[in-house]
């Protein structure tokens, strides 16, 4: 028992203390109706590792982490200064797409010029959450702790830009600064969480529980809790999949959340079934 505690303690704290945030910021991804905007912004921030590797640096290498995160606040640039009102003929998702496969493809370019190329892409995707060490861990609860601290400030504004749009009473450049400062601070949370589980567990995290918010519930409040439930039993279900059937963590995660998706659809056509009313 010993030794599984030293092997799961801190990926268990990385699954059920981490995710918190990304729940959140995932209510806010789905109501503003760009769902891959955070796999977007997780793949570029991969490009700025890939590049670093690709000149010979340790991915560990503390510059590592800041070339990511100048890359990711170029893509959260782009995408807040061509959000539109009117997007009929070119959805922002459009360019979200363009941009995710773009840096996917340079990515794999950079790596392929690095010894352990196949080894580190599998490693952008899937992550290894297993031997994810306490400093890791620390440093980015410190940072998630500095980010939820701004959000928890300037709540007003995200939440009315994200879920009312239309009553925001502000001008349209004024509303791209804002989308600016939030895409800003969700690229350094996706940034750090790459580091640690990998861009399709960051899009899981990010996009599953909100999707199961937004199905069994209408109030923000319900819908985050509902989230922060489904995010510890994914990450929890998952970890316990892997010790037990000897299998990448970060993958189980994945599919355990997937299946607590379609048990969400399940309940919601039940309950359409006998009239129920989310709350």
């Amino acid at each position: 028992m010993d030794i599984v505690w030293s092997l799961m303690k801190w990926p268990a704290i990385a699954c059920l203390v981490l995710p918190g945030l990304l729940v959140y910021l995932g209510l806010h991804i789905v109501r503003r109706g760009v769902i891959f905007v955070d796999l977007a912004l997780a793949q570029v921030a991969t490009l700025g590792t890939c590049v670093c590797l690709m000149l010979g640096h340790d991915i560990h290498d503390d510059h590592t982490f800041y070339w990511s995160i100048a890359f990711t606040l170029g893509g959260a640039f782009l995408f807040a200064f061509t959000r539109t009102h009117n997007e009929t003929r070119v959805p922002q998702e459009a360019l979200i797409g363009v941009v995710y496969v773009v840096a996917a493809a340079a990515a794999i370019l950079f790596l392929s010029r690095t010894p352990e190329g196949n080894e580190e892409l599998k490693r952008t995707l899937v992550g290894d959450i297993l031997t994810v060490n306490s400093k890791e861990i620390l440093q980015t609860i410190s940072l998630f702790s500095g980010i939820s601290v701004i959000h928890f400030i300037f709540r007003k504004k995200f939440l009315q830009i994200s879920f009312e749009p239309e009553s925001a009473k502000v001008s349209a450049w004024t509303i791209r600064w804002w989308d600016f400062l939030f895409y800003a601070l969700f690229g350094a949370v996706v940034t750090s969480f790459v580091q640690i589980g990998g861009v399709l567990l960051v899009f899981s995290y990010l996009i599953v529980p909100a999707l199961c918010g937004n199905l069994l519930a209408r109030s923000l409040s319900w819908m985050l809790g509902i989230g922060w439930i489904i995010a510890i039993l994914g990450g929890a279900g998952g970890l316990f999949a892997s010790y037990q059937f000897d299998v990448p963590a970060g993958a189980a995660i994945v599919c355990t959340l997937g299946a607590l998706l379609l048990v969400t659809f399940i309940i919601r056509l039940t309950r359409q079934g006998r009239g129920g009313i989310a709350r």
